[in-house]
């Protein structure tokens, strides 16, 4: 939509005694503006660019270059919060080495337990993105305990969304849903719907559960664009779409697709951007549209990045090799075979790595209280047997 510009009419050209006047008190009026206006303040700036993150990445990235360039003049908190958001952004666009080189730092290095509660939850993030799933797992149980000590309300929603996210992903779909609860009941906003649904969505497609009119979903989706957050909303709205190819209804799931395709690209996430082009070239494999089919798959192979085990890259490369050999390029469709082969078993691979880095986190961590527990009873018995002696010891005083 064109800018609208509030002209006024142009007055009579004035004499140039009053027009000299004019210049003047117009001038005195613009110094006055100068000296009274004031220009954003870091904490303002940090603020304003939490609260545009996922809803205006393009602001945000403008917000960090604003901060970056008064670094200077930052407290070591602001400049803390400023290389938080930058290691952030770093994971968004899929250069996960230098996320968790950044967050790790952060988080190492600050007394903030707000900030230190946020870094921990994108970094865990990014270490599961990168296949570390282990540290991540480790990470989340972590911030789990911490949950009593994070005062802030929007860090401690987080924390109850991310665990959700993440059980979901170990196929651990029972606490996934107890935490997709839990979130619900600690936050009732649209922000909460948008993060809950989301993540029920996904759950709700991994256990085949999920229909494109679920009403539940949809109410995430309607609290997602309440708050204009399109990386939250094309979060569920793809797993929408892949329910309703799965159910064969593909022109509405390739149409669903397309009509967000360039909102998608505006969040700047690889990962989404990988995953939303991935499902396109099914559809418009489905449909017969062989070219569409290779360039979104070729897209979404090259929006994968890092992520070379994810399933958007699988899917992808079945594509290509679907559209090579329909056109009877078996030399291709052969090297596109063993392409999606090695992806497919990459990503099966990461699916049962998840699941077993969850079971080894669990176990060492009740490993861990047993041996406490142990530990506690054994200080107990101890303390018990000095009482004891002491009154032994008082007893034979008296006597």
């Amino acid at each position: 939509m064109a800018a609208v510009l509030n002209v006024m009419s142009l007055p009579e050209t004035p004499r140039p005694a009053r027009l000299a006047g004019r210049v003047l008190v117009a001038a005195s009026l613009l110094v006055a503006a100068a000296c009274f206006a004031s220009p954003d303040t870091p904490d303002e700036l940090l603020l304003r660019a939490d609260q545009v993150r996922t809803t205006d990445n393009a602001q945000f990235q403008a917000l960090l270059q604003e901060l970056d360039a008064r670094k200077d003049r930052l407290s070591p908190n602001q400049r803390d919060w400023l290389s938080y958001f930058q290691g952030w952004q770093s994971g968004l666009q899929g250069d996960l080495p230098a996320a968790e080189s950044a967050l790790t730092a952060v988080m190492n290095r600050t007394p903030d337990p707000t900030l230190r509660a946020r870094a921990r939850i994108s970094l865990l993030n990014d270490q599961f993105n990168a296949s570390k799933f282990e540290p991540a797992y480790a990470n989340l149980d972590v911030l789990l305990d911490s949950l009593p000590q994070i005062q802030d309300h929007k860090a401690h929603f987080l924390a109850l969304s991310v665990a959700s996210d993440l059980y979901n992903k170990a196929g651990q779909y029972d606490l996934a849903t107890m935490y997709i609860s839990k979130t619900l009941a600690y936050d009732n906003s649209d922000t909460s719907l948008c993060y809950a649904r989301s993540s029920q969505a996904e759950t709700m497609l991994d256990t085949g559960k999920l229909l494109a009119d679920d009403m539940e979903i949809r109410s995430g989706l309607e609290a997602c664009q309440r708050i204009g957050d399109p990386i939250f909303a094309n979060t569920i709205r793809l797993p929408l779409a892949l329910a309703q190819m799965n159910h064969g209804n593909v022109d509405a799931a390739l149409q669903t697709l397309k009509s967000h395709d360039a909102e998608v690209q505006s969040t700047h996430s690889s990962a989404l951007i990988s995953m939303f082009r991935a499902a396109m070239a099914q559809c418009y494999l489905r449909l017969g549209d062989l070219t569409h089919a290779g360039e979104y798959a070729r897209s979404a192979i090259d929006y994968a990045n890092q992520q070379v085990n994810s399933k958007a890259s699988a899917d992808a490369w079945q594509v290509l090799y679907q559209v090579a050999r329909r056109q009877g390029d078996y030399r291709d469709a052969a090297t596109y075979l063993e392409k999606y082969a090695a992806a497919d078993k990459g990503y099966l691979s990461d699916v049962s790595a998840r699941a077993l880095a969850y079971q080894m986190v669990n176990q060492q961590v009740r490993d861990k209280k047993a041996q406490i527990a142990a530990l506690d009873q054994q200080n107990q018995v101890l303390k018990l047997k000095q009482s004891v002696n002491r009154q032994n010891m008082l007893v034979a005083w008296l006597s």
